[in-house]
């Protein structure tokens, strides 16, 4: 399905021009990069290195990594050519993936990706998201709309609440209703 003004959109101002794309096959090992750097440097003031290992043990991609980006609803970040940042919807409304590399945080780069993912769920009359938030993530997403969930639903990723526990993904949140 698409989305108006979201596929091959370039975002951002200045030194930083983010294009905001769906993602692609060979997009897997990019943004898998990402999703390191993000947490094991960009995530590192905020969590143990016990609590970074866990989360992200390696930078080796799985063989289902890619495929698994591609069954959802996955938006990537270009600047220069380069995979900087991407935002993963699941069918259900579940905020499954949201990361930048590190030397992009604070630039826009963030917040474009948000805008289109939001935009997706728009489009597909999404009623409401769901996401369990990493601790950097929790005051992005507040900033937003989005609230503590007091009854979240099982997620086969994080079935029961694991607020003060190890786990990094640790509150549980909502936007609800998804409105412009």
């Amino acid at each position: 399905m698409e989305t108006p003004g979201i596929s091959e959109r370039p975002t951002g101002l200045g030194a930083h021009r983010h294009l905001i794309r769906r993602f692609r096959a060979d997009d897997a090992a990019p943004t898998r990069a990402v999703f390191y750097a993000a947490v094991r440097i960009g995530a590192a003031g905020h969590y143990t290195e016990a609590e970074l290992a866990e989360w992200a043990p390696s930078p080796e991609m799985s063989d289902d990594w890619g495929p698994w980006l591609d069954r959802h609803i996955t938006l990537v970040s270009e600047t220069g050519g380069r995979v900087t940042g991407f935002m993963m919807l699941e069918a259900d409304g579940y905020l499954n993936m949201a990361f930048v590399l590190p030397e992009y945080r604070r630039s826009g780069l963030a917040d474009a990706l948000y805008d289109a993912i939001l935009a997706e769920a728009r489009t597909r009359a999404m009623p409401r998201l769901t996401v369990w938030a990493s601790r950097l993530a929790q005051r992005f997403l507040a900033r937003r709309g989005w609230q503590i969930d007091p009854a979240p639903p099982p997620h086969p990723d994080h079935p029961a609440p694991t607020q003060g526990g190890p786990e990094p993904m640790s509150l549980p949140m909502l936007l609800d209703p998804v409105t412009p």
